[in-house]
């Protein structure tokens, strides 16, 4: 055929054609068919300007129909490959895979191979099309089984209206009832009023008689009068006597018969009006309940059907839900499952490492044990040479100033000389033994104590003098804590409080107000030596309790400053000589009363180590430094030990809640970890079981007293406040771009210049880019403008030591979340996973660098203008705070 042809059976058929084609299956055909190149499948695919599916397809054709005869045979060559049904509704012809029926376009290696891939690609239409039919079987299965409990339901709910419906019926036939019960009523009060008729007629009947009598009783009284003057005969006046008598006689019993006839009907026709109206009052009570009765039931039949219908509803949707989150549980619970195994990996190296350095400290135990026979052998030689050189001395011992204490050489006598030089040499020849045979016992991963350690040997005397007015004081202090008692803490110093009278201390002229500066306590234990001037109370406690035999201790008077700590502690103002500032790296519950809440970051202001066997400390305010809430918080092992316990419970949970709990529940732990060799401030709070079980019987404690465990509850933390705005620097990087060239849209905002990062990792002054970014840095900084940083997380370091503090925000992105920001995904041509990973990634970095940072919980935005108008409120907060960077160890 030619080209018109061909392209007029095509646009025949335009309209079925780019409803049902899938561009995305016909492009790379047509690229190995040279028909399409790179750039035109790119716009096909991924041009904005096509939203759907048909506008890309419609596009493509527009494409094809520009190249021509290749273009139309290239294209139905493609629909004989992957929409068989488009192809014969064009072309009317069946598909053929025969190669000879194929054009020239591709060559036939590249032909099988894209023959392989229409297969593959049917083969898995075909599986997706079966589990889709099992989806739908057993969706049709479960749609089935709600009908047959919808329809027994139903069946329920048409006997309660049958029941409803006798009920109407019942009620009518009771209201006739009640309509006939009127009428006798009403019938009974016609006859009522009647008998009151005749009663009224009674009455005036009997008051007439009354009348009569009263008048005859009045003529017999003028007759009895007029019969005296008469004088009529006794006989006549008996004769009438009796006559009036019976006369009176018949009209009483007239009277009174006419009122008890009168009173019987009364009496009657109130009981039958009171027997009636109870009757009708009990039946309309009776009718009237029931009524009731059934119209409540009635309300609550059509309360269940209602009822029941929004549970067939709801249980349909919950169970699209369920469906589609069971899915992403499994692709979740085989990431987990491989994260548990790597943890058992870890766990079992770990074990493996816990059973060498176990080895390794009873062997170390093993070497201690015969060093110290060896100190003891070298202690009873130096109590013999002291017997040779001084038999003269027995007087009894005095108690010596401490400032007149022997110096290196206190006497010029030859005799006591030769005694301290040989003494000398065969102290430091003891230490330099002892130090060289225990210094491999101490390895990297071996514990530390809390304070700075320092194995190189020393020249020890009874007293020795050294600069800055600190003497040496070196005596037998037997559980030196019964000795002496300490107060203060790192800001004020470790000062002697009081001392025992008569004991060792006190003979060496050891007195309140002394600062204890170093002890040194290497003769006994090699490699112990302390330095207190910038311990806490806490710390300090912890040295002393372990000095049980020969030491030095190295103090000086400074009694201004004593006296000054005594007054506060007496007057109240502060509660020991502590105070120092923590990042808390765990959320602490309040459990009882006087213990403060902390949430995970919270910076707080330690003021005791040592408050009941806990810290004392306040919540800091961010803007202004101040002391806010005050409370006890847990010290620094038991923090530790709440620290694990709580990693454990995060471990253990499952997927659902940690899903639950993504959303809007705080971060409960932040996990930090060091390098054991490094010596922290804050490794200061030690317990009493944390010594060495083989040898608590013995005359010293052992130096083993922290375990292998690396994790921080807490960091040590300093505040800076920069007078210049501070850069913005946004988390993940990947989305920062982005939000960055909005964020420029408004004003306070401008980008740093490109290529940063390099130079803030090289940190070459001569380096041309260096200076230039110091001073774009510096110029945004002197204006008060926010400047936004496109550098990567290893790159704070470099800009904090140029004394420069970035505000870190984190915005946490999750799998839910990730869905708004498809725009801008789309624009940097990035996918969800690709930033997910990114986030995952650069997540745990933000816990090395050396200043804070804040979050951006997905709750507070909803879309991406939301997003950016809460980023520019958090940075103007942010401005306003105090920096606080973790402070280098010791």
């Amino acid at each position: 055929m030619d080209e018109e042809r061909l392209w007029e059976m095509l646009e025949s058929h335009r309209y079925k054609i780019v409803r049902s084609v899938c561009p995305s299956r016909l492009t790379p055909y047509l690229r190995q068919a040279k028909v399409l190149g790179q750039l035109d499948e790119e716009e096909v695919l991924h041009s904005p300007q096509f939203t759907n599916s048909a506008m890309r397809a419609g596009h493509m054709l527009d494409l094809l129909k520009s190249r021509g005869k290749n273009g139309a045979l290239a294209f139905l060559e493609s629909l004989k490959l992957h929409n068989p049904s488009i192809y014969t509704l064009v072309t009317g012809l069946e598909p053929s895979m025969d190669l000879n029926n194929f054009s020239g376009l591709i060559e036939s290696s590249q032909l099988t191979e894209c023959l392989a891939k229409a297969v593959a690609s049917l083969q898995e239409e075909l599986s997706w099309e079966k589990r889709q039919k099992l989806f739908l079987l057993q969706h049709c299965r479960q749609l089935k089984e709600s009908k047959a409990r919808l329809e027994a339901q139903a069946e329920s709910l048409r006997g309660i209206e049958a029941e409803c419906n006798r009920m109407k019926r019942e009620l009518s036939t009771h209201f006739h009832e009640a309509l006939k019960l009127k009428d006798e009523l009403y019938s009974l009060s016609l006859r009522y009023s009647s008998a009151l008729q005749e009663k009224d007629l009674v009455m005036t009947r009997c008051q007439r008689l009354q009348e009569e009598i009263y008048l005859i009783k009045q003529e017999l009284q003028r007759a009895r009068a007029t019969s005296c003057e008469r004088e009529r005969p006794l006989r006549v006046t008996g004769d009438l006597q009796p006559l009036g008598e019976k006369l009176l006689r018949g009209e009483d019993k007239k009277v009174t018969s006419l009122v008890e006839l009168e009173t019987f009907s009364l009496v009657q026709e109130d009981s039958l009006e009171q027997n009636s109206e109870e009757a009708l009052d009990s039946k309309r009570d009776e009718l009237l309940d029931r009524m009731h009765s059934l119209r409540e039931r009635a309300a609550m039949a059509e309360g269940q059907c209602k009822q029941y219908w929004e549970e067939k509803e709801h249980t349909l949707m919950e169970c699209q839900k369920v469906q589609m989150e069971c899915e992403l549980y499994k692709e979740k619970i085989c990431a987990f499952q491989v994260q548990v195994a790597e943890l058992q990996k870890e766990r079992d190296q770990a074990y493996i490492a816990r059973d060498t350095a176990q080895l390794e400290i009873s062997q170390s135990l093993l070497e201690k044990d015969s060093l110290r026979r060896k100190v003891f052998e070298l202690t009873d030689q130096i109590c013999e040479l002291r017997k040779q050189a001084g038999p003269g001395e027995q007087g009894p011992r005095r108690k010596q100033r401490l400032v007149r204490m022997y110096a290196i050489c206190p006497k010029d006598d030859s005799q006591e000389s030769l005694m301290s030089v040989s003494e000398v040499q065969l102290w430091s020849n003891s230490s330099t033994e002892s130090s060289r045979e225990l210094a491999g016992s101490f390895q990297p991963g071996s514990p530390v104590p809390p304070c700075t350690m320092c194995s190189v040997p020393i020249r020890r005397r009874p007293a020795q003098r050294i600069s800055s007015r600190i003497t040496t004081v070196a005596f037998q202090a037997n559980s030196l804590l019964e000795q002496i008692s300490i107060i203060g803490g790192n800001q004020t110093g470790i000062f002697i409080h009081q001392v025992t009278p008569g004991s060792m201390a006190d003979e060496m002229a050891l007195s309140p107000g002394h600062q204890i500066v170093v002890v040194d306590y290497g003769v006994m234990e090699p490699g112990f030596k302390a330095f207190l001037e910038e311990a806490t109370l806490e710390e300090a406690l912890w040295v002393l309790e372990r000095v049980n035999g020969f030491c030095c201790l190295s103090v000086r008077p400074n009694m201004e400053g004593y006296k000054k700590l005594l007054s506060d502690l007496n007057s109240k103002l502060v509660t020991s000589g502590d105070s120092f500032y923590i990042r808390a790296n765990l959320s602490l519950e309040q459990r009882a009363g006087g213990e403060l809440p902390v949430r995970c970051h919270d910076i707080l202001h330690v003021t005791d180590t040592m408050c009941q066997g806990r810290w004392g400390a306040c919540l800091v305010n961010p803007y202004s430094m101040k002391d806010m809430d005050a409370g006890t918080i847990p010290n620094y092992s038991q923090a530790q030990r709440q620290l694990i316990t709580l990693i454990q419970e995060l471990a253990q949970q499952s997927m659902a809640a940690r899903k639950a709990a993504c959303g809007g529940q705080p971060k409960l732990v932040c996990i930090v970890g060091t390098d054991k060799s490094k010596i922290n401030p804050l490794w200061s709070s030690m317990d009493c079981a944390t010594c060495d079980p083989c040898v608590l019987d013995g005359p010293r404690v052992s130096l083993q007293a922290r375990n292998s465990i690396a994790l921080m509850p807490y960091l040590l933390v300093k505040p800076r406040k920069p007078a210049r705005a501070r850069p913005v620097l946004l988390v993940p990087t990947l989305l920062g771009k982005s939000l960055a060239d909005k964020l420029c849209l408004a004003k306070g905002f401008e980008k740093c210049p490109a290529q940063s990062g390099d130079a803030i990792q090289e940190k070459d002054p001569s380096n041309s880019s260096f200076r230039s970014l110091l001073q774009a840095l510096e110029m945004l900084m002197e204006k008060n403008t926010h400047c936004l940083l496109d550098v990567g997380l290893e790159s704070i370091q470099g800009l904090v030591a140029m004394e420069i503090y970035p505000i870190i925000l984190l915005v946490t992105v999750g799998e839910k979340n990730a869905k708004k920001l498809r725009k801008v995904l789309q624009r940097l041509r990035v996918t969800e996973e690709q930033l997910l990973d990114c986030a995952r990634r650069e997540e745990p970095q933000l816990e090395a660098v050396p200043c804070l940072y804040s979050t951006i919980s997905p709750s507070t935005w909803s879309d991406t203008d939301a997003l950016v108008g809460y980023i520019r409120r958090a940075v103007a907060d942010e401005q306003k705070k105090v920096v606080w960077l973790k402070q280098e160890p010791h």
